[in-house]
């Protein structure tokens, strides 16, 4: 009877260790996962961001042709995977970021537009910043 109840015993912690250490593994795995897609939309966000801003340095987005609408879809389309994935300040930085793009003329040589499109670059560069915080976060 002794017997019984050591391997009973024995039977139940190694059932409990085997539900412990798969239930740590489905958490890891759904971390690095949600890692994985904050880093590919931030990514996709950022190149937008990028082409889209050094695209109307010289044209205005009116004036853009299928180039800008195809950038403005893709920022579009990455900041609503953001959305979805990332924290409230990540979030606002974004929304920040495509509203000055979204605002941005073309700098024609002129100083007070080429200050904007500087503003602009330090705000994608804070976006960036936190976004790799909250990435290291996860």
């Amino acid at each position: 009877m002794e017997n019984i109840l050591s391997v009973a015993i024995g039977a139940c912690l190694g059932l409990i260790g085997a539900v412990f250490g798969s239930w740590f593994t489905a958490r890891r795995q759904d971390r690095m996962w949600l890692r994985e897609q904050k880093l590919k939309a931030g990514i996709g966000f950022n190149t937008a961001v990028v082409q889209l801003v050094d695209y109307l340095r010289e044209t205005q987005l009116s004036d853009d042709g299928a180039g800008a609408n195809e950038l403005a879809g893709r920022m579009q389309e990455a900041r609503s995977a953001l959305y979805l994935l990332c924290a409230d300040d990540t979030v606002d930085l974004a929304d920040a970021l495509a509203r000055r793009v979204w605002s941005s003329q073309p700098s024609e040589g002129r100083d007070d537009r080429r200050a904007e499109h500087r503003e602009t670059e330090d705000l994608l560069r804070r976006f960036t910043h936190q976004l790799r915080q909250e990435i290291a976060r996860t």
